[in-house]
């Protein structure tokens, strides 16, 4: 078998298309924002926040579930946390464009049930209508966070679209990939969105509302990838992925998409070559992995039988399930559908004003006729000033009053500016 993972019918690595950091003489920078797209409780925050004090930045959280919301986040994180804090509604409320590919997707078994790509796209329309170049991207799972690597990344935007950072701990895979790598088989993860640094200023890329919309997202309008590449290294909180087979039903047709759309550039060729008959040839490899995945499992006797009846349910219930309703045509109609959608999202960011306060640019993100995001602006406190102290303590001047004026670090008024 190749290394790396690669056979005839599955790429287990794309490392190969990532630029390294390492021996790179471009300088750290810092960060302008840090958005955290999140549905846990805001304890899931405190990483991220303290991050985000460190590289002296704000720290944007997009809330929405039943488990958090701005207000509760500003009660939560700790003063010192320059934080927005938004409230994300449906879609449809947002002054987003109309995807084509959602439309194709809605109303079927394919339409995505979560908001994930939605609280991405509105980091980056943030982005633009406030000013900021370079962002990172954190998922609310993400710690072990070095600023210093965050630093590294932001100073590769120089030269790059995005930078990912190596995720460390539980594997950022499919449910597919993960039962293909624990009973064996060789499995890299990609970078992600999950842990990334974007060029905002730069980029006219979208995150798609599908599963591996990172992976859509780091592709260009030429029939390849964006310059992007990887430094550093993070941890993502392990999981469950064999809970039960509704995760698997939900990734498949993203990861048939994404997942044949790097195997053609792993092989240095172009995303045109995407038509039905190529679309015909991957459904058909992938119908094969799933099942030498499905073999692998069932013969790894290292497996509790309740283990492995659960990774076999996942994989036949869910992958294979929903493999069976996906077609060429869908695939390549799904591609001139995201085609369309990049002209859309470009044509968008052409149109936002720019250099606005947060609390302007917060009020341009509902449709028009919409009311108002719930959200939270809070400033950190200014450190008071204070005289270095004389030398000889006989001469101790007494303790500085604080200076009249200075923020208290109290909850701005909603809608005011920053």
């Amino acid at each position: 078998m190749p290394g790396n993972g690669e056979t005839q019918v599955h790429h287990g690595s794309h490392r190969e298309l990532l630029d390294s950091a390492a021996g790179t003489s471009l300088a750290p920078q810092g960060i302008d924002a840090i958005f955290v797209p999140t549905f846990r409780r805001p304890a899931y925050l405190t990483k991220a926040a303290r991050l985000s004090v460190a590289l002296g930045c704000p720290l944007v959280t997009l809330h929405s579930g039943k488990w958090t919301n701005a207000a509760e986040a500003v009660r939560r994180l700790p003063p010192d946390v320059d934080l927005i804090a938004i409230d994300v509604p449906d879609r449809a409320l947002l002054r987003l464009p109309g995807w084509a590919t959602s439309d194709l997707l809605d109303g079927t078994v394919f339409a995505r049930r979560t908001d994930l790509s939605t609280k991405r796209n509105m980091a980056l329309m943030l982005s633009r209508l406030i000013g900021w170049d370079r962002i990172l991207f954190l998922d609310d799972d993400i710690t072990q966070l070095d600023p210093a690597d965050m630093r590294r990344a932001s100073g590769l935007l120089s030269e790059k679209n995005a930078v990912g950072l190596h995720v460390t701990g539980f594997p950022d895979h499919s449910v597919v990939c993960h039962a293909y790598r624990l009973a064996g088989g060789e499995q890299e993860p990609f970078i992600g969105g999950g842990a990334m640094a974007v060029a905002a200023g730069r980029s006219n890329a979208f995150f798609p509302d599908i599963y591996n919309d990172d992976w859509f997202f780091l592709l260009d309008d030429d029939g390849g990838l964006q310059p992007v590449a990887v430094t550093g290294k993070v941890r993502q909180f392990p999981y469950d992925p064999f809970r039960n087979e509704d995760r698997a039903r939900a990734e498949e047709l993203g990861d048939v998409l994404a997942e044949g759309l790097y195997f053609l550039l792993d092989q240095g060729r172009s995303l045109a070559e995407a038509d039905e008959e190529y679309w015909t040839s991957c459904i058909a490899k992938r119908r094969q992995f799933i099942g030498q995945v499905l073999d692998m499992v069932k013969k790894d006797r290292d497996l509790m039988p309740e283990d492995r009846q659960r990774r076999i349910t996942a994989l036949s219930h869910g992958s294979m399930f929903r493999l069976n309703a996906i077609g060429p045509d869908l695939c390549a109609a799904y591609l001139r559908a995201w085609a369309e959608d990049r002209k859309r999202w470009e044509y968008h960011l052409e149109q936002l004003p720019a250099g606005l306060s947060p609390a302007a640019a917060i009020r341009l993100l509902p449709a028009d006729g919409m009311p108002m995001l719930s959200h939270r602006l809070r400033r950190a406190p200014k450190p008071r000033f204070r005289p270095p102290l004389p030398r000889d303590p006989a001469v101790l001047a007494p303790a500085v009053a604080p200076a009249a004026g200075l923020r208290s670090g109290a909850l701005e008024a909603v809608g005011a500016g920053r």
